[in-house]
Formats: structure tokens, sequence, C-alpha cells
């Protein structure tokens, strides 16, 4: 199975977890597990995210995501687990 971490920070309003699920979804993308918490007025997310089946390369889901979280005024950081394991590490 191949997986990527997606976090997702920014100041809260509706459709946020949607918008991302959708895109997520629209690239055939599994969420496997997702926490999301709110301080304040400051929206965070973190997901865990199956990308074994998607229907392109994974450099094209990262930049959908990018542009869905400047519509949406949040920064969406897309990372394969891997690299986001590596880099923890450091």
């Amino acid at each position: 199975m191949q997986r990527a971490v997606v976090t997702v920070v920014g100041k809260d309003h509706p459709g946020i977890i949607a918008k991302v699920a959708n895109t997520l979804a629209d690239h055939q993308a599994n969420i496997l597990d997702l926490s999301q918490t709110l301080m304040d007025d400051i929206f965070t997310m973190s997901m865990l995210v199956d990308v074994t089946t998607l229907n392109e390369n994974f450099a094209t889901l990262q930049t959908d995501l990018d542009v869905v979280g400047g519509q949406l005024g949040v920064e969406v950081h897309t990372q394969r687990e891997e690299l986001f394991n590596t880099m923890s590490q450091v």
C-alpha cells in the first residue's frame, strides 16, 4: 500500500473538510485516518491517505490539493508517507 500524509492549516470556515475530501475522492485516493482540531478560529487537519490507486501521478494530486487550498484560503501540504517519516526523524 502506498500512503501519503495531507495536512491542512488555516482560518476555520465551513467546507474545508468536504472540499479536501472530495478532491481526494476525485483522484481515487482513500482516506484511512483523519484528525482535526479547532484552536479558537485556527483549523488544523492531518489525514493519512491511501494513494495506491491514484488515477494519475502523485504530483497531479499535490497540485490539485494546492489549488484547493488556495481557493479555501488554507495551506495544504501533501507528502508521501516515506518522506514525511524521514523528515520527522531529522
